[in-house]
């Protein structure tokens, strides 16, 4: 399985365990979440304690299931685009074996307490190593597709993928203290250059090179503007690098950084403006085809969620709108409205238009991916909603000097709604697994195959 040179092999690797990672992550999300109104749940436990869960959780979901999910997605798109086969399936396939070994490892590590320490670069030394040496493999591995290739003209996907892939196992390497290693104040800079640098020189651009690649295959229309997406292309590689710091800015850190993050974060309205003005101008009079596509559905929807996101964060990277919501719930919540909210809704809908034709099989149920898509919708908003509402309570009570330990108690309802909505989340993606389970296994369709035609692997 894992050393395979078959043809979308490595796609259909990584795809499928990221699918097992992704409930693996939200199951030990949930439980974060419901031990923030029952906390004795994890006593005697202590790898299910929430200092422990937490920074399990955020590696499972981001490297586990966004990472290998945005991974498949890729090796399928970029041979499709380039129009030449990929590079070496089974080296892709190799570091699919070593992806999930690594996961595992960190996972184990984490929850016994072996951490580095630094968010977003808690896996130890041997974890990290693995992960910079797969992220490299896979560069190799794109590259040398992409220059093989037997087209001339680059679409507009393909530089957002390239520069993912080019960025990133630069990002890891400069972020992990496994490489770089400094003292103080440095350090939590560079910390913070890694853990919004993998949100927007990874996921970001991943996510929206493959929203660029669904929303006119799937509507069966040209994208709207090839020079927009440049400019929105090369803006994103200007503007995020420097943005980092906005997470710091109560701290005396240089005020010349400040200023500079603050000012780049404002600017990425600019890239932001281009890539939503592409989409939904490629979608104009084609809104009717949201009733019975639904892998556009779940992409439009990550867009809406991308729109969302894209707002909140230069407004929240002010000065003074982050001195006020700073160190609240609003932040996690601005978190998962991109990671959970747009990129992983970007990815479904591509799993649902790829995971077939990457097996050879019909979709599995169609009806089991719409429950998945209003579970995951309506359980977002209300997930969403808590984190907001809560973090706003809890900036007003900073702000009036109300004691802690009597506003805290004012968010237990939002701790529970928060709970709620991500055990509709849970649920939902218990259906989405045992629907790519049984389309994994080629097990007969319990919908007839016209029912989601964009769901059928004859249709390319």
């Amino acid at each position: 399985m894992f050393f395979s040179d078959k043809e979308n092999s490595a796609s259909k690797n990584f795809i499928f365990t990221a699918v097992i990672w992704l409930i693996v992550g939200m199951t030990m999300g949930l439980t974060g979440a419901i031990e923030f109104t029952a906390p004795d749940m994890s006593a005697g436990i202590p790898q299910i304690t929430f200092s422990r869960l937490r920074p399990t959780h955020i590696n499972t979901v981001a490297f586990g299931w966004l990472s290998m999910a945005n991974i498949g997605i890729v090796l399928y798109i970029i041979p499709t685009l380039t129009r030449s086969k990929l590079f070496s399936n089974k080296l892709a396939n190799f570091v699919c074996l070593v992806w999930n070994l690594a996961i595992i490892g960190g996972i184990i590590c984490l929850t016994n307490g072996y951490t580095e320490g630094r968010e977003y670069a808690e896996f130890p030394v041997p974890i990290d190593v693995m992960v910079l040496i797969g992220l490299l493999s896979l560069s190799y591995v794109v590259y040398m597709t992409a220059i093989t290739r037997t087209v001339k003209k680059l679409y507009v996907s393909l530089w957002y993928m390239l520069g993912a892939f080019f960025w990133m196992p630069i990002v890891y390497f400069i972020g992990n203290r496994t490489f770089v290693r400094l003292d103080g104040l440095n350090d939590s800079i560079v910390n913070w250059f890694y853990g919004h640098n993998i949100l927007g020189m990874w996921f970001t651009t991943l996510g929206v090179g493959i929203a660029y690649y669904m929303i006119p295959k799937l509507t069966g229309r040209p994208l709207w503007s090839h020079s927009l997406s440049m400019l929105g292309f090369w803006t994103i590689a200007f503007f995020y690098a420097p943005t980092g710091t906005h997470h710091i800015l109560q701290s005396p850190v240089p005020e010349w950084l400040k200023a500079l993050a603050v000012v780049f974060s404002v600017a990425l309205v600019i890239p932001v403006i281009t890539v939503l003005t592409n989409f939904f101008m490629t979608m104009k009079g084609n809104w009717w085809q949201l009733a019975n596509n639904l892998p556009l559905r779940f992409v439009l929807t990550g867009a809406l969620f991308y729109f969302i996101t894209c707002i909140q964060g230069p407004f929240q990277a002010t000065r003074s709108i982050n001195w006020y919501i700073h160190f609240t719930q609003w932040v996690p919540g601005h978190a998962h409205a991109a990671l959970l909210g747009a990129f992983t809704f970007f990815d479904w809908g591509a799993i649902y238009y790829i995971f077939p034709r990457v097996t050879g099989h019909q979709f599995y149920s169609v009806a089991l991916a719409r429950a998945h898509y209003w579970l995951t919708f309506i359980g977002f908003w209300i997930f969403y909603a808590a984190f907001t509402i809560a973090g706003l309570v809890q900036s007003a009570g900073w702000h009036a000097g109300i004691p802690v330990n009597i506003w805290s108690t004012e968010l237990v309802p939002y701790w529970i709604f928060r709970a709620i909505g991500g055990s509709m989340m849970w649920f939902g993606n218990i259906l989405f697994f045992i629907n790519i389970l049984q389309t994994f296994r080629g097990v007969k369709p319990l919908d007839l195959p016209d029912v989601e035609p964009a769901m059928s692997p004859m249709k390319s």
